[in-house]
């Protein structure tokens, strides 16, 4: 089973749970119809890994605030990349089918270490730098859907256990990327970072 770090322990989600459309301008730039209710959509463990690795030419990144669970509450957060082969979930959606096979692959959840989530949550913010670049930039004002809104709405059909990652959506600036590319992505509470971690792709 994989697992993620949480304050220097090691932890095994048996699931992530993905939160799609959550931000207005990123629905805007894939021409997204806007849902009217929220899109959810799960990860199994296998995808979960610590390595940016190239998958295909079609493949783009989706930088994400992550939330660690226990006891069914946000206990960490974290950063995260919803990796995605653009070109199957393009056909998927046109045929009204499930998108595990764009979403669910091995290796399709990059996930950082996680620390404890202390603050308030309305000051979150993530941003990802892509070769010194910033190429996306999240804020809980951002998100249409808040975090204990999606907390609540997960619960309403599923248990989450404790290790279980929460990924909360994408902004906008998804796009495909490269070997050797180097992504680099702070997460801050309260204007504070509390998670800056770098990968380099394989």
């Amino acid at each position: 089973m994989q697992t993620i770090e949480y304050n220097k322990h090691l932890m095994v989600p048996s699931k992530v749970i993905c939160v799609g459309r959550n931000y207005v301008e990123h629905i805007k730039e894939l021409n997204n119809e806007t849902p009217d209710t929220m899109v959810l959509f799960n990860k199994p463990n296998s995808a979960i890994t610590h390595t940016l690795n190239y998958i295909q030419e079609d493949c783009r990144f989706e930088g994400e605030i992550c939330f660690l669970i226990k006891n069914r509450e946000i206990e960490g957060i974290g950063f995260g990349l919803d990796l995605t082969k653009a070109g199957i979930q393009n056909k998927l959606k046109e045929k009204g089918l499930p998108w595990e096979r764009a979403k669910g692959f091995d290796g399709s959840a990059v996930l950082s270490s996680f620390v404890k989530f202390q603050g308030d949550i309305q000051t979150i913010e993530m941003k990802l730098f892509i070769n010194g670049r910033l190429a996306q930039h999240a804020t809980y004002d951002l998100m249409i859907y808040k975090p204990d809104k999606i907390l609540s709405e997960i619960q309403t059909f599923m248990t989450l256990e404790d290790g279980d990652i929460i990924m909360s959506g994408t902004p906008k600036g998804v796009a495909t990327y490269k070997r050797d590319d180097v992504f680099l992505a702070v997460i801050y509470v309260g204007g504070k970072i509390v998670i800056k971690e770098e990968f380099i792709v394989g």
